[in-house]
């Protein structure tokens, strides 16, 4: 067959091969528009902040074991389509404590966020807002419940706390944040003592960061988060007064009640007024003691991978757990969850709704609020994708019939 003849291309030909992605003057803008997944957001937080401080959000317990199989067990999922039902614009609103959520995702409690940026939950908080999804501060986050409310006044705010041995602290929290019209709160059962990241004993990790030959020469790379730190308000746990001893780091295990049961559950509900959510189950026993003890939502978690180490992969627990209490409260998960199609098979399994912590904090290391929004952009969007390629329209539609653990 004879070659085509050749000819002089033109201006309309060469045209199409010439168009560029929009130019951001922001550098943060264009640091974030090349974000496409969790994965390259978490490349560059890895840039922006100190070692130690990575290290921090990013490592797990002891061997990492259940760090790593937290995410094998979502790779290890098999989505199965429909595609005569295929869906060209889904829905992915949902309701959660019985009012409306944007989407399936709480963001999850997280302590000491003002060392991923000098905003930290404040502009955690604000990014949940916008995008309609609740906000859980925790005990030990580096702002306060009411700067919180006011960073956040029409977001739905939820307040994770531990219960301490003296009460009078714990009583205080739950008043502040009824004070502050938090939604929730979240009851923490599985750090009566913390787990051992042997990564931030290494690094000699401490709030505020302690200042040796080793970490001022990390700091030295990282002039500008130093510089935020140093200007902003002092680094402290602020749901705290200041000056409390439990305030102090390194007495977390000394203050925390060592003995719950799930009849504090029932105490906490009847004091704050409001929904009461469980989190740290990680047998069908616990959760069923917790329903039956009045939560109204349990969270399936391992603390991502930051607690005890080999513990059970909540993904793999789900199934057994929403067949025994689905019924009564709903379901979460936590602890690997990357992306939206791992929001898809969770959902699929029987969850209510999934946390996420670290795809949060890694945003916010890269861009402050606009970096957390961007890290939920890509989760929604990613997981519209996901169900309109499964082919489900609605969150609810989801089955587990969609989805298939290979190892089970």
């Amino acid at each position: 067959m004879p070659a085509p003849p050749r000819r002089l291309p033109r201006w309309r030909d060469l045209e199409p091969f010439l168009k560029t992605r929009p130019w951001h003057a922001d550098a943060v803008e264009r640091r974030l528009a090349r974000c496409v997944t969790v994965d390259d957001v978490e490349r560059l937080a890895r840039r922006r902040v100190p070692g130690a401080v990575f290290d921090y959000v990013h490592s797990g317990a002891e061997s990492e074991v259940s760090l790593a199989r937290n995410r094998d067990a979502f790779a290890d999922v098999e989505l199965r389509p429909t595609a005569w039902d295929a869906v060209g614009d889904p829905d992915t609103s949902t309701t959660l404590l019985g009012r409306p959520a944007a989407a399936p995702i709480v963001l999850a409690p997280t302590g000491y966020s003002r060392l991923s940026h000098h905003t930290g939950e404040r502009a955690v908080a604000a990014a949940a807002a916008y995008a309609g999804m609740p906000y859980t501060l925790s005990t030990y986050g580096t702002t306060s419940i009411g700067d919180v409310a006011e960073a956040a006044p029409t977001g739905r705010n939820w307040f994770q706390f531990y219960v301490m041995r003296d009460r009078a602290v714990t009583d205080q929290h739950l008043a502040e944040a009824r004070e502050h019209g938090y939604e929730a709160v979240m009851i923490t059962i599985d750090t009566t003592v913390t787990g051992l990241k042997r990564k931030d004993l290494r690094n000699g990790f401490a709030i505020p960061p302690q200042l040796t030959l080793r970490t001022f020469a990390d700091m030295a790379r990282h002039p500008g988060w130093v510089a935020n730190i140093l200007t902003t308000e002092p680094l402290r746990f602020a749901t705290f007064p200041a000056g409390s001893p439990y305030g102090l780091w390194g007495m977390s295990n000394q203050h925390r009640e060592q003995r719950l049961r799930p009849s504090d559950v029932t105490t906490i509900k009847e004091q704050f007024g409001g929904p009461v959510v469980v989190k740290g189950v990680l047998s069908l026993s616990d959760a069923v003691r917790s329903v039956d003890a009045g939560a109204d939502a349990i969270v399936l978690s391992n603390h991502g991978g930051r607690q005890l180490d080999r513990s059970p992969v909540p993904l793999e627990l789900l199934p057994q757990v929403v067949d025994a209490v689905g019924d009564r409260a709903e379901v979460y998960l936590d602890s690997g969850v990357r992306s939206g199609a791992d929001v898809v098979a969770a959902l699929a399994l029987g969850a209510r709704a999934v946390l996420i912590g670290r795809p949060y904090l890694y945003g916010l290391m890269v861009g402050g609020q606009r970096g957390v929004d961007r890290v939920l952009e890509i989760l929604t969007s990613e997981m519209e994708r996901t169900m309109s390629l499964v082919g489900v329209s609605r969150v609810d539609e989801l089955r587990p019939e969609h989805v298939r653990l290979r190892r089970s």
